[in-house]
């Protein structure tokens, strides 16, 4: 055989290189993924300006106090300095909040809560900032803090818009209905924090025309622009707001009171101004998950079936509103959970106090209920002598099925075949069956637990969650998609949060026009509206405006074509950058079809209305809902207490898999994050002051205290109304898990455990 004969030879047989992933259902790998394993990455913290000065916060040392004098003299007069800002330095509206604005830029009067902006600097050095801020004299009169939100409703007015924020009574069905079973239960669910990767960073510059640009890690930056405007007496035309990257967000993380100041700075100085928060000051600034109180009694017949829930849900709001309304409608709309009840009264609560403020953290609302709602399906099987899988699937809803606010639940609910899904996977293997240097025992990193006194312990959670905004919220979303010489550009303002916007872009666009190459452009407030990156929103709405934008121009590029060979352009296809008709005759490329010429469409994308709960908390409020099932398995030490999650099994009603490896990931984080409130996460205070406001005082879950996750089921019955069909994922996990977690402490433990983070005292077994 010639050298040339074997040349060819082998080339024929090499294996074809594998295409790489493409259009929806892919594993298309994250565009920020390597810039963020590499460092490159272009966090707000890392920007830099010609001139730059540095700003610095004064925070208040109380939770509660009168101001009686503000003197900035000392600060004015440090070298270096070049501005100082408090309340009579605000032109416009002195006021901000994500859900509701009355919360001050400074505090004037009253400071009501610890680490409350006072005044703010900026200078040439950060040190200098921080020395000049500190030299700012605050006259004090301590006041009372109000630290129990049930003393709240008796207290002093502790704002202008009082204490009670929001009450929501929920009634459903016949109010003298009764069971023969009747169980009862009280529960406590802690301040979670959000704790990102990152701490809040900013930097502002001014414009020649009088106006501002904001570069910050904004999650709704159109939002932010124009609550930024109102506060600097300016057009919001004048304001721009530019999306740096985003350093991991469980929601709106990015708290307004952060990025204000730099902006009042920045147009004072007339010198571009940047802020880097520490992270204590991340800790005191940024709202938390509310602190929640909730009274619960169900009762059921003889063979387990739900009769009636009563329910009294308390959310600590700290010192304002935020986002604590929307938080309390989930939570009284879910109170009774993924289950059938025709007999539910809820009251709902949330109020003002000195404490840190709450706001929108993932899952809000539902988590807190989920927890109680499943330590009562626990009780109320141990009464019965049921088995607790069994009792619930005796109880859950599906589709069809009416809410306690009246609402019809129309989408996909498979919580049958969810919960069945974990109930049947098999379970870990015992410590007994495997050798015991392999056995992580609870206790931490050394195992500080002892084999003989572990129990390990099975245990089951049900959640649920509504996807996008409720109670009338419009979340519209605006997107364009341009296509010149083969290449296609993506506009919308959806921010990359991690949840994988900027990817879904890319796949959506590939799979609409067969075009491999795909660039979603930066987000900044000169493109239009898509709202807030939180509830699965992105996923919904603007994925379904750059479907909706892609599809214009994909009949745009088709038309011509169709019309050349006389078809209507139905029966035309495009697949791997190749155009196509049913019967062969037309074949051809995208870049020919294109011809040089630009096609660009911008479309919208609304989901249907909804409307607020009225005066008995009835509604359609929601537009989606999307349901999980959890199995955990832990290990406890009932003699000192110490918990390990040895695994979560999870099946989650999913709609449509867009990209299986994102998805996973998501569904991972989520339950880590959930693994946090169930034993760790516990933003401390003392009459109002945050104790040990870091990351040594505030313990996160690490990779050592990651169980194993195994994801059982993924059910794919896709919504009609949501665009590909497809459900959010990532909040679901973080409402389930802790209450699946807290199910298995008590099964190990037989203690009731009633109270979140589970503290040591509670899984202790005495007597034993």
């Amino acid at each position: 055989m010639s050298n040339e004969a074997a040349t060819a030879t082998t080339a024929a047989a090499a294996p074809a290189p594998e295409p790489l992933p493409h259009g929806l259902g892919a594993s298309l790998p994250s565009t920020d993924a390597g810039a963020k394993t590499e460092g490159t990455f272009p966090y707000a913290a890392d920007l830099w300006a010609e001139g730059l000065l540095w700003a610095a916060v004064l925070r208040s040392p109380h939770p509660h106090a009168r101001i009686l004098s503000i003197d900035t003299s000392h600060a004015r007069e440090m070298q270096g300095v070049r501005a100082v800002v408090t309340h009579e330095d605000i032109p416009g509206e002195a006021v901000h909040g994500r859900g509701t604005a009355d919360r001050p830029v400074f505090a004037s009067e009253v400071v009501r809560h610890h680490g409350e902006a006072i005044a703010a600097v900026a200078a040439d050095h950060p040190d200098t900032a921080r020395m000049a801020a500190a030299a700012v004299i605050v006259e004090y009169e301590v006041l009372e803090p109000v630290t129990d939100p049930e003393q709240a409703f008796d207290s002093e007015p502790l704002h202008p818009d009082g204490n009670l924020i929001r009450h929501i009574p929920l009634r459903h069905g016949d109010p003298d209905a009764l069971g023969e079973v009747v169980v009862e239960g009280l529960y406590r669910i802690g301040r979670q924090d959000p704790a990102p990767i990152g701490a809040e960073a900013g930097l502002a510059v001014p414009r020649p025309d009088g106006g501002v640009e904001l570069y910050i890690a904004s999650t709704d930056p159109h939002t932010d622009r124009d609550r930024a405007a109102a506060v600097y007496g300016l057009e919001p035309e004048r304001v721009k707001v530019v999306v740096t990257g985003v350093p991991g967000a469980s929601a709106d993380r990015e708290d307004q009171g952060f990025q204000l100041p730099l902006g009042l700075l920045a147009l004072k100085t007339g010198c571009p101004v940047k802020l880097t928060a520490t992270r204590e000051e991340s800790f005191l600034g940024h709202v938390h998950r509310h602190p929640t109180l909730l009274r619960y009694r169900h009762h059921a017949d003889a063979e387990g079936n739900l009769v009636k829930v009563e329910a009294q849900i308390l959310l600590d709001a700290g010192a304002y509103a935020d986002t604590s309304s929307e938080a309390l409608a989930a939570a009284v709309s879910f109170a009774c959970g993924p289950y059938v009840v025709p007999n539910a009264f809820i009251e709902g609560w949330a109020v003002r106090t000195n404490n840190p403020p709450s706001g929108h953290v993932r899952g809000e609302g539902a988590m807190q209920v989920c927890a109680a709602y499943e330590a009562q399906m626990d009780k109320l099987a141990k009464k019965l002598g049921l088995d607790p899988a069994e009792l619930r699937l005796r109880n859950v809803m599906a589709t069809g099925d009416i809410l306690p606010t009246g609402q019809t639940v129309t989408c996909p609910a498979p919580v049958a075949e969810l919960l069945e899904a974990v109930r049947d996977h098999p379970l870990p293997v015992l410590p007994k069956d495997t050798p015991e240097d392999e056995w992580l025992l609870p206790g931490g990193p050394e195992g500080a637990g002892e084999p003989g006194a572990v129990r390990r312990g099975v245990g089951y959670g049900i959640g649920m969650v509504h996807m996008l905004g409720a109670e009338g919220a419009d979340e519209v979303s605006t997107a364009t998609v341009k296509v010149q010489d083969g290449v296609a550009t993506v506009l919308c303002a959806a921010v990359e949060t991690g949840q994988g916007f900027t990817t879904l872009a890319r796949q959506i666009v590939q799979e609409t026009l067969g075009i491999d190459e795909v660039h979603v452009a930066p987000v900044d407030t000169d493109q239009p509206s898509a709202g807030a990156g939180c509830r699965g929103r992105h996923t919904w709405v603007s994925g379904g405006a750059v479907e909706r934008a892609a599809k214009m121009v994909r009949t745009q590029l088709l038309q011509p074509l169709a019309h050349k060979f006389g078809m209507s352009t139905e029966l035309l296809q495009i697949t791997d950058g190749k155009i196509t008709s049913y019967d062969g005759v037309l074949s051809t490329t995208v870049t020919e079809a294109m011809d040089g010429k630009e096609l660009w469409a911008t479309a919208q994308c609304r989901p249907h209305p909804t409307e607020p709960l009225n005066e008995t908390g009835q509604g359609d409020a929601f537009v989606g809902l999307a349901f999980c099932a959890i199995r955990a398995v832990v290990d406890v030490d009932i003699e000192i207490g110490s918990v390990r999650v040895v695994e979560l099994a999870l099946a989650q009603d999913v709609g449509r898999v867009l990209n299986p490896a994102q998805l996973a990931a998501r569904v991972e984080a989520g339950v880590t994050q959930g693994v946090g409130i169930a034993l760790t996460e516990n933003l401390r205070t003392a009459r109002g002051l945050v104790r040990h406001p870091d990351l040594t005082g505030y313990s996160l879950p690490t990779a050592l205290d990651a169980p194993d996750i195994r994801i059982v089921k993924l059910v794919e019955e896709r919504d009609v109304v949501a665009p590909f069909g497809a459900k959010s994922v990532s909040a679901v996990p973080v409402v389930t898990s802790p209450a699946a977690i807290a199910s298995a402490v008590r099964a190990a433990t037989g203690r009731p455990v009633n109270r979140l983070p589970i503290r040591p005292q509670a899984a202790v077994v005495t007597g034993q």
